[in-house]
């Protein structure tokens, strides 16, 4: 491998042709650079067509045979499918300390050609590789103050801040405006709780929680005083009596004695009393039947019996 620089910068990388020594062919330009983040080393390079269209192909760095103005490979062959799932870009990762405070996001990095080691990181506050490096501030962090990594984040050890190499000027920073993101209070990174056991592989999507209720609070009530109540004596109870009682206790009016006024009745719609006529005979029995008759019984209709000839049955021998 004839290589004309011993270290490269992603960003070098970044819109380069991709061309056979054998055929002269044009293949592709690269758009993205693959990193085994374990590893921390470069396996593999993507291109399209164009820079932002055309089919996605990848070529593994062991099969690039120079790098220059182009990249050159041997033939069309060394196109190769390769699974990126494992890979990372390194691109717009965050950078914190152990104790949480945020350094900035991955910019870029700068790797050996030969080996495709990564050996330093360019950070910034923003990780968006096409804003020019005149506008924002950039640091150069070592891959090895790395502590450990996760899906978009790097940890690296506390106080390495004071370890940064700054490469360039921001123009907010030129004229007293601008601050590094670990000096910055009012933007100050929270670490989240959430333990590494529980935290989601890359790749996994969060599930999403129904909004929790709320609840208005009480309003608030007006305290109004009750009315004032005159005070007034109870009336005495009335003894219970009786029905006859009551009628007792009432004494009819008094009313005026008159004397009826009876006129005599007519004679003859006087009264007369019935004369009565009484047996001086009182010796015989009043209750004898005057006329002896002898007592007739009255006629009886009972049917008379007939007699049922019996069946003649043969005597038993």
């Amino acid at each position: 491998m004839t290589i004309s620089e011993q270290f490269l910068q992603r960003g070098d990388l970044i819109g380069t042709q991709v061309i056979t020594r054998d055929s002269g062919r044009k293949l592709g330009v690269i758009n993205q650079v693959w990193v085994d983040i374990d590893q921390r080393s470069v396996v593999a390079l993507g291109m399209r067509n164009t820079l932002f269209t055309g089919e996605q192909r990848y070529i593994y760095l062991d099969s690039i045979r120079q790098i220059g103005d182009v990249v050159l490979v041997d033939t069309e062959d060394s196109l190769e499918p390769v699974n990126v799932f494992n890979y990372s870009t390194l691109i717009d990762s965050e950078v914190i300390t152990e104790t949480g405070e945020l350094l900035g996001k991955v910019r870029g990095f700068k790797f050996e050609v030969e080996t495709g080691k990564v050996t330093d990181l360019v950070i910034a506050s923003f990780g968006l590789p096409w804003i020019p490096s005149q506008l924002i501030s950039t640091y150069e962090l070592p891959i090895d103050e790395i502590v450990s990594t996760g899906p978009d984040r790097l940890i690296v050890f506390e106080g390495a801040e004071s370890r940064l190499n700054q490469l360039t000027v921001g123009l907010l920073e030129r004229v007293g405006l601008g601050a590094p993101p670990w000096e910055q209070e009012e933007d100050e990174y929270i670490q989240p709780m959430t333990p590494t056991s529980n935290q989601l592989p890359a790749g996994s999507r969060t599930p999403v929680y129904p909004p929790e209720r709320r609840y208005d609070a009480p309003r608030r009530q007006t305290y109004e005083p009750e009315p004032e109540y005159e005070y007034r004596e109870p009336r005495p109870a009335k003894a219970p009596q009786s029905y006859e009682e009551e009628n007792w206790d009432e004494t009819p009016p008094a009313r005026p004695l008159s004397r009826p006024n009876y006129q005599a009745a007519p004679e003859s719609r006087a009264y007369q009393e019935p004369t009565i006529e009484y047996d001086d005979d009182l010796e015989q029995d009043p209750w004898r039947n005057q006329e002896d008759e002898p007592y007739k019984a009255p006629r009886v209709n009972i049917p008379s019996s007939e007699k049922v000839k019996q069946k003649e049955t043969e005597p038993e021998y």
